[in-house]
């Protein structure tokens, strides 16, 4: 295979560097780094502009689900087009919300519904903080009004949802600006000792939660936890003992439980929602990436008739008074609708059990390998982290591999030490041992020198 090289020549990426600043990304690496020029995606594949592959092993930042240029989502979205582009969602609606709306209540059976949407999964979570927040002050308990987040979680980078994100990278520039949280201990299976299981940290984790909600919980509104994988805080994964745990204290002590599954929801966990895994439900719910299967942008918040009744009144200023102007947006509504009858039709999820026994497969190599620790799986999530002892310079090391990865032809990028997959729902079984055969040998490069 043709392999990408030479991009800091192209014109197209001239340009870029000059007119684009380009997101989570110290724009001086360019200068030795490579930035990938891609005009055109099939399937699990991108294409520069000299029609050289790259095969997505990370689903264009964990929203593609069906692949590039999918044909029925590309009609819905046509369809829609000739009907309306846009309406805004105070005063109007429109089908597709309307039928997007009626079908992920049904996939909660009912228990989430009232969808709120927005565009990005960060104004999701402060669609949720902002809910929780007014509902506490409509119920007179304004006191209520303190979020507790995990340690390592991440849930965007507005000011909202960068108060309940740990990722010292993210935080460090901010801190004066957000509010103050209580950070509670992870449920990180990693940190098993000898003889312990998932299921031991989950508990102990929970134990700690408990002792805080005890003490500071008339002064708590929500929790928020992203379920099973903690994504970009290196595919962090734990039991869903503790999903189990945490919705009990969250109950015993009147405190709302958000779920942020912006990346392990729709269908990447293994279900649909991560949620499902440990049987429980939460107050609020986050949806965002997969849920357009990578076409536009979309994100949502589902809650409660509880919660819903509570903004239900005579008065104005008792309403969820928070829009933007593109809320549930038709082309994107339409999307979402389009991946949901593909999800169904194709019986996604029950294929989904063979696609990541072939993920585990094609990354056995990992198992055995002496420089690495912590190989794990959930779903269609992979992942592994690289022992700093193997490495030259660990600090270097997510953009070296990153660019040995595309000399291979794939897309990984890593967080940290951790080298993580989460590909597309379409890929073949040759396609899948190809990605592992690739990142094998990007590794070995980095690590060899």
């Amino acid at each position: 295979m043709k392999v990408i090289s030479d991009l800091n020549q192209a014109t197209l990426v001239n340009r870029s560097l000059s007119a684009v600043w380009h997101p989570c990304t110290q724009m001086k690496h360019h200068e030795s780094f490579p930035l990938v020029a891609i005009t055109k995606g099939k399937g699990a594949w991108l294409y520069d502009e000299h029609g050289n592959a790259l095969l997505d092993c990370i689903s264009s930042w964990w929203t593609n689900l069906f692949g590039h240029s999918n044909p029925k989502i590309n009609q819905a979205i046509t369809q829609q087009l000739e009907r309306i582009e846009h309406v805004m969602l105070a005063g109007f609606t429109h089908p597709p919300v309307v039928e997007l709306s009626e079908k992920l209540a049904a996939l909660t059976n009912g228990n989430l519904g009232h969808v709120f949407y927005a565009s990005d999964g960060a104004s999701a979570v402060e669609i949720a903080l902002k809910m929780s927040h007014h509902f506490w002050q409509l119920n007179s308990k304004p006191e209520k009004k303190k979020f507790v987040c995990l340690e390592n979680g991440y849930h965007g980078e507005t000011l909202g949802a960068l108060a309940v994100t740990d990722v010292a990278i993210f935080r460090e520039a901010y801190g004066s600006l957000l509010q103050d949280v209580f950070t509670v201990t992870s449920p990180d299976a990693r940190k098993a000792k000898a003889g312990e299981s998932a299921e031991d940290v989950a508990r102990e984790a929970a134990n700690a939660l408990e002792q805080l909600f005890a003490k500071e919980h008339k002064h708590i509104a929500a929790m928020i936890v992203e379920p099973l994988v903690q994504c970009a805080g290196q595919m962090s994964m734990h039991s869903p003992e503790y999903l189990r745990l945490v919705r009990d204290l969250c109950d015993r002590y009147q405190i709302h439980l958000i779920a942020d599954e912006i990346a392990v929801g729709c269908g990447r966990s293994g279900k649909f929602f991560a949620c499902e895994h440990a049987g429980i439900w939460p107050d609020f719910l986050t949806l965002s990436k997969g849920i357009s299967g990578g076409y536009l942008p979309l994100s949502l918040c589902m809650t409660t008739d509880k919660i819903y009744r509570a903004f239900y009144s005579d008065e104005t200023q008792h309403g969820f008074l928070h829009s933007h102007s593109y809320t549930g947006n038709p082309l994107a509504c339409a999307a979402a609708l389009a991946c949901l009858e593909i999800f169904e039709v194709e019986k996604v999820l029950e294929n989904n059990i063979a696609r990541s026994q072939n993920l585990a497969t094609a990354f056995a190599w990992a198992k055995s390998d002496t420089r690495i620790d912590h190989w794990r799986q959930q779903g269609m999530i992979l992942a592994f982290d690289v022992k700093s002892s193997a490495l030259k310079n660990s600090h270097v090391f997510p953009r070296e591999m990153f660019a040995k990865c595309l000399n291979e032809g794939v897309l990984i990028r890593p967080i940290g030490n951790t080298i993580y997959v989460m590909p597309p729902y379409i890929l073949s079984a040759q396609e899948t041992e190809q990605m592992g055969q690739a990142v094998q040998r990007a590794l070995n490069q980095v690590i060899n020198g």
